[in-house]
């Protein structure tokens, strides 16, 4: 071998040994990369898991919260119909009593609402029809019993669903059913749910 081909073998030789160690340092430097990244995207990863596991919480926390709403709100409502349906029918049964327990409520409530003066009790026309022969005897002996001025059953009637007006004057009071249960409808609801739901 000449001078001149081991000056070559040795810069070749030289050149070999440093592209390997450029190699492998490249190597290494992408194995530490890759590792790194590696690390890096499982790290994300947990962060997205934990995340979503968060936001699954919150989702489901707030799915139950409504759920929980809208079955109070269900049962209120639910609650509310049956308070009316009760209170609807006791004021429809009051209007399917047989005459005589009709009047003896209708005696009860002038006797109570009846004011202490001279005054005219207007009927709807099917209560007038009920009225027993004896009904204004019985007004004025009760009204007389509580120290209350007299009462006239008028000849003119009025379109209720039962009870009566009294009319004093210009002055009328409204004591029809209707009246009677919308004015009462708050205590009345509360009694019903006390005795239904409490």
């Amino acid at each position: 071998m000449t001078g001149l081909e081991k000056i070559l073998k040795v810069i070749e030789d030289d050149a070999k040994a440093n592209a390997d160690n450029i190699i492998t340092k490249a190597q290494k430097e992408a194995n530490e990369i890759m590792e790194a990244a590696k690390l890096e995207a499982d790290k994300k990863c947990a962060e997205i898991a934990l995340k979503s596991e968060t936001e699954e919480k919150a989702i489901i926390s707030r799915s139950e919260s409504a759920a929980a709403l809208l079955e109070k709100k269900k049962i209120l409502d639910a609650k509310q119909q049956i308070i009316s349906n009760v209170i609807t029918n006791a004021r429809h049964s009051l209007v399917e009593l047989s005459d005589s327990e009709y009047m003896d409520i209708i005696l009860r409530m002038v006797t109570k609402f009846a004011h202490n003066k001279e005054g005219v009790i207007l009927f709807s026309q099917k209560d007038k029809h009920r009225l027993s022969a004896d009904f204004s005897n019985r007004v004025a002996q009760a009204l007389a019993d509580k120290n209350k001025a007299s009462l006239i059953i008028a000849e003119d009637t009025v379109t209720i669903d039962g009870g009566f007006i009294l009319k004093y004057g210009d002055v009328e009071e409204n004591c029809s059913f209707d009246a009677l249960f919308s004015s009462a409808k708050e205590e009345l609801s509360d009694r019903v749910n006390a005795i239904l739901f409490e």
